[in-house]
């Protein structure tokens, strides 16, 4: 009986998976592909600053499409200081450049901010206040170091269509 050709590709696909787990597993290396962590958005001294250059230059974008990140939680999926990941929420997602948070230890948060990045993935709902909530949202991080983080034009695009 001839093997279904799509059946012995997943085959070796999942062999290939199951020893490379073996093998992080083995020499104490355990990632995870996705983390779920709570997000927060507000305000940088960095952000403000590009924003006087002006939103659409370099500086606001180095500023704003980036998210960061607790040290110990980069290391759980192998992302180190300047990889793309990819965030989703309920209302998006989005890739971002990760950053090690500078500050302190901040396990399970993510701050992203204020910008179009962050206004991709946070809820449009304003509860009656008139304000969106920009802090609690619920999220996933993966690693994306394939994936582009986008301008802010082809961002706007792809939300917007214009």
């Amino acid at each position: 009986m001839p093997i279904d050709v799509e059946f012995y590709i997943f085959l070796k696909l999942i062999l290939k998976y199951n020893s490379l787990n073996f093998l992080l597993i083995r020499s104490g290396i355990m990632m995870q592909q996705k983390l779920h962590v709570t997000l927060l958005t507000g305000r940088t001294i960095e952000q403000g600053v590009g924003k006087e250059y002006g939103k659409s230059s370099p500086e606001y974008y180095e500023a704003c499409s980036m998210v960061y990140m607790d040290a110990d939680d980069m290391k759980k999926m192998g992302v180190k200081n300047g990889t793309h990941v990819l965030v989703t929420t309920p209302n998006g997602s989005v890739v971002l450049r990760a950053v090690k948070y500078p500050r302190s230890a901040i396990p399970g948060l993510i701050y992203i901010p204020y910008g179009p990045w962050a206004n991709a993935i946070v809820s449009d709902a304003t509860t009656s206040i008139g304000t969106p909530s920009f802090k609690g949202t619920p999220a996933e991080v993966e690693p994306a170091p394939d994936k582009p983080v986008l301008s802010m034009q082809a961002l706007l695009k792809k939300e917007f269509g214009r």
